[in-house]
């Protein structure tokens, strides 16, 4: 598990995680449609290349796993709870595929840290910015993911999950999982030079990243963007799109 690393060891252990992801990554791709149809928008909107992180709303188990697989050009890591590592299967794959480890529940300074790592590292993240699963639509977004992009000037990119919610019951009936998944418009926070952001700015910028998160949610889908939904009054001051 990459919590049995330093920061330092971890990156140094990327060009042998991406090599397993070049066998990994068409196989998910190749397995997937077995047992979920995914529908894809907007993945033209994912850079080839560079700081990138990938901003979800967290609806299911499935969403890290329809996200990886809708983008046919570049791996995706993820964070994943600490427990998930000890399920069989499910961490061996998390170890094999390079996943990194977060405790939930309370400030994991070791999980931030690595993933301004993996940013400066040139790779793409993916991060829930709520924290945790929340089916019934977004939820107030804590500020970690600005932080992160901030302190690694990466571009920003929403992605949002519909239909993904009832998974379980679809699967119980014999019936393939949904799910689709749509891109946003990419975009990068207005920093400026400044390598330090007061913690204010850090939650408006969150804000207006989430706003953005929650227009991407196309109308059939309106009741996912939660707290979000008045996206009428949306801003994008600190926002610059690229």
């Amino acid at each position: 598990m990459s919590a049995g690393f330093t920061i330092e060891e971890y990156i140094a252990r990327q060009p042998l995680y991406d090599k397993r992801r070049r066998i990994l990554h068409p196989l998910l791709r190749a397995v997937l449609p077995g047992f979920c149809r995914v529908e894809v928008a907007g993945v033209h909107n994912v850079p080839r290349q560079g700081p990138t992180c990938l901003m979800i709303n967290h609806v299911s188990y499935l969403d890290p796993i329809v996200v990886t697989a809708s983008i046919p050009f570049r791996h995706t890591i993820s964070l994943s709870k600490i427990e998930n590592f000890s399920i069989p299967v499910v961490g061996w794959l998390l170890r094999q595929w390079g996943h990194y480890p977060i405790q939930r529940g309370e400030y994991d300074r070791k999980a931030l840290l690595q993933t301004i790592a993996l940013l400066q590292n040139e790779q793409m993240v993916l991060m829930a910015p709520e924290g945790t699963r929340h089916p019934g639509g977004l939820q107030q977004a804590k500020e970690g993911l600005a932080f992160v992009a901030t302190k690694a000037n990466a571009v920003i990119v929403p992605a949002a999950i519909c239909g993904a919610e009832d998974w379980r019951t679809r699967l119980k009936s014999a019936r393939r999982a949904y799910a689709k998944v749509v891109f946003g418009a990419p975009f990068r926070f207005r920093q400026g030079d400044r390598k330090r952001i007061p913690r204010a700015e850090l939650a408006q910028m969150i804000t207006e990243a989430m706003y953005q998160l929650a227009t991407t949610i196309p109308a059939e889908y309106a009741y996912l963007r939660g707290y979000y939904s008045d996206v009428e009054n949306a801003t994008s001051d600190l926002l610059e799109f690229v």
